[in-house]
């Protein structure tokens, strides 16, 4: 939760230099104009690809607003903020980025890159606070320039347009995705100031015949440093409201409540939703009208859990996909879609599910209830998020799927969960104190393979903590030896959720992140989950991370390397053995 003291202090100072750019900044127009609180949830701009093509032209900007919160944004053709991209399996995306951001480039940079990377696919390689570049969540594709690295890739103000071509895979599940910088040490910065928007592959109605034919509504929930940090509780409960407690970033930690001040404030498709009165966002709808909804959580630290009330009473949710793989995307049959009444979100994660509008007249809401994030976590209350009004007069979404799809039929691998592992790998979250009797003093943050000693991520290094190879399917338990919940996120893969807590699940379904339990500070037994990692698809090759994907864990260290090698030799047939729990199959020739 907390970033090491030598980070703080170089960001501090990165800060106080862009005072000559703010006081320019702040005569000039808004670069990234943001909705007032209580407004209507208007959706993202579509940019949808022709013949096969979308070309893109995006501009990246930050802004220092009246409450002196830096934002940033990318505008495509100067005026779109952060517009949804859709594209369909087999597309190909032209997206050129130019930084236009107003930091001075002599702002300080990390401290692990005072040495520009030999390697770097642009602006010299060096990771500062006036850089950024472009990660594409979620997606199969391949892990190098232009595409979508994140290690190598710098883009600074005075580099040219930089281009991204990304082929979209013929395979590649029909769902949202998402796009965000994935700049090491500045990652949460620029998240947390609003560099998000979805990428949508097309299609889900082709594998998900529950959705066919349905309106479709974006949703982008963000968070934000807090726009009345100081104001004391609104209602009555404030004179039994919970201390507040802050770590060394100023941030509410978690008071095991489900009330308090949150950490970070909300918004809606970039409609805030401010503490201490939460006047809600507004969605409208037409009177009992189905739609699917695609929410998005690009909150860079702020967990989420989501229901629809009507009249106070949570409402049965119709899931149809996790993570951008509809959840019958498995070849095993059965209906596509689960009912929930609540719907954890990590940060990073996406649900789309259907929902149908209340009756006019009916109090109806969506809100998100508390997420108890441990001892050492930041606070996420309960809170609204929207008031769901049903009028007939209400416009429909811009974009509906069709209603007589043609059925996507492809050659797709075994299931994975029917798949033998290779081998099975533990792995561990982790955190130290500088002080172990102070949990304000500065933290460095690790994710450790077992085996190997804790090491907070060097981006300067180029050896993976991990090597596998192309074709390979792994078990991965991943344990939580802090007391604060971590979200596990990988690149360019997808997995499936076998055991949480060592309790089998039957979880037919895919997802590229997920919660790992926090520790309880007491137990002999650490939390974990085990995960089925899936190495098949041969547009992985290369080197990418995997992460916490609470934005400043990742900055401060918890983040590793795996590199995916081409397929080992097949010239004598390998017999394999099934894997124990402690280490590899055993492979006979």
């Amino acid at each position: 939760m907390e970033m090491p003291l030598r980070r703080f202090v170089l960001l501090a100072l990165a800060t106080i230099a862009l005072w000559p750019a703010v006081a320019r900044a702040q005569s000039a127009p808004e670069a990234c104009p943001r909705p007032e609180a209580g407004t209507n949830v208007t959706e993202p701009e579509d940019l949808r690809s022709q013949n096969g093509v979308l070309k893109v032209e995006f501009s990246f900007h930050n802004f220092l607003d009246a409450k002196g919160h830096m934002r940033y944004c990318y505008l495509a053709a100067g005026r779109y903020q952060s517009p949804n991209l859709r594209l369909h399996p087999g597309d190909l995306l032209v997206l050129t980025l130019k930084n236009q951001m107003s930091l001075p480039t002599e702002a300080s940079p990390m401290p692990a890159h005072a040495s520009a990377m030999a390697e770097a696919c642009a602006g010299g390689g060096e990771m500062t606070a006036s850089a950024t570049n472009l990660h594409f969540h979620g997606l199969a594709i391949p892990p190098v320039c232009h595409q979508d690295d994140v290690l190598k890739t710098s883009v600074r103000p005075e580099d040219a347009a930089y281009e991204y071509r990304v082929r979209i895979p013929v395979d590649q599940p029909p769902g949202l995705y998402w796009y965000h910088p994935h700049l090491h040490g500045f990652s949460k910065g620029q998240v947390l100031g609003g560099a998000s928007g979805a990428l949508i592959v097309e299609g889900l109605e082709r594998v998900n015949r529950e959705v066919a034919g349905l309106p479709e509504r974006v949703l982008i929930i963000r968070d934000q440093d807090l726009l009345n940090p100081n104001a004391p509780a609104a209602d009555s409960a404030s004179a039994i409201a919970p201390a507040v407690i802050l770590d060394r970033d100023g941030d509410a930690r978690n008071t095991g409540s489900g009330t308090g001040k949150p950490a970070k404030d909300l918004s809606v498709n970039f409609v805030p939703v401010p503490y201490p009165n939460y006047e809600p966002a507004v969605i409208r709808m037409k009177p009992g009208e189905q739609q699917l909804w695609r929410v998005l959580n690009a909150s860079a630290i702020t967990y989420l859990n989501l229901q629809v009330l009507l009249d106070g009473k949570p409402q049965m949710l119709g899931v149809v996909a996790l993570d951008g793989v509809s959840i019958n995307h498995n070849g095993l049959g059965g209906k596509g879609l689960v009912l929930q009444n609540h719907l954890g979100v990590p940060p990073g994660g996406r649900v789309e599910f259907i929902v149908k509008g209340p009756a006019e007249g009916v109090k109806a809401s969506l809100m998100t209830r508390s997420v108890n994030t441990g001892a050492g976590g930041e606070n996420d209350p309960a809170r609204p998020l929207a008031t769901i009004v049903a009028a007939n007069e209400a416009p429909e979404p811009r974009s509906a799927l069709p209603a007589m799809p043609e059925p996507l039929v492809e050659k797709k691998p075994a299931w994975l969960g029917s798949v033998t592992p290779l081998r099975t790998r533990r792995l561990y979250f982790s955190e130290t104190f500088q002080d172990p009797s102070d949990p304000n003093s500065p933290t460095t943050f690790y994710i450790t393979v077992e085996g190997q000693s804790p090491v907070a991520f060097d981006p300067n290094s180029t050896i993976p903590n991990i090597v596998v190879h192309q074709g390979d399917v792994e078990d991965w338990i991943i344990e939580n030896h802090s007391q604060e919940l971590h979200a596990f996120h990988i690149h360019q893969i997808h997995f499936m959720l076998l055991e949480f807590f060592g309790i089998p699940v039957n979880e037919p379904f895919l997802r590229d992140t997920i919660n790992v339990p926090f520790w309880d500070g007491k137990s002999t037994k650490f939390p974990t989950v085990k995960l089925r990692l899936d190495f098949r698809n041969p547009n992985i090759l290369g080197t990418f991370p995997y992460h916490c994907h609470l934005l400043e864990h990742e900055d401060g260290g918890m983040m590793g390397l795996i590199r995916v090698d081409p397929p080992e030799s097949t010239e004598v047939p390998r017999v394999l053995q099934p894997a124990s729990a402690g280490g590899p199959a055993k492979n006979r020739r």
